[in-house]
């Protein structure tokens, strides 16, 4: 049984920072993109980073030198490392794992953890 769990969200005041983690189990994540997405009331899941299983990232232009996202493949854990927070950070924070294999796509989805962040 696959299963993405996050932690490390939470209440943070606006300039300060939080680091979420996503432990992963059933899949060998090295082998997949892994990402962070949220979802905000009222407003559809977007991406916030990704990172390939060769290391390359991708961020939102509205996370761009706010957000880091890394991975550690040893501990089949990834990380997302989120400073100058801003009220509109505030979202349900999402871990995901996504490969293509054979032509199929395997995608899974970690429960959320919500990111308040008061101005």
């Amino acid at each position: 049984q696959v299963k993405l769990v996050e932690s490390g969200g939470g209440l943070v005041q606006a300039g300060g920072s939080l680091r979420l983690s996503c432990a992963a189990s059933g899949i060998t994540s090295s082998l997949y993109t892994m990402g962070w997405y949220r979802q905000a009331p009222g407003k559809q899941r977007e991406l916030v980073a990704a990172i390939t299983s060769g290391g390359s990232t991708d961020y939102a232009d509205s996370v761009k030198g706010r957000v880091t996202i890394s991975r550690d493949n040893a501990k089949n854990t990834v990380s997302l490392q989120m400073n100058s927070l801003k009220p509109e950070d505030t979202a349900v924070y999402y871990c995901n794992a996504n490969r293509q294999i054979f032509g199929s796509r395997r995608t899974y989805w970690g429960q959320g953890t919500q990111v308040t962040v008061s101005s």
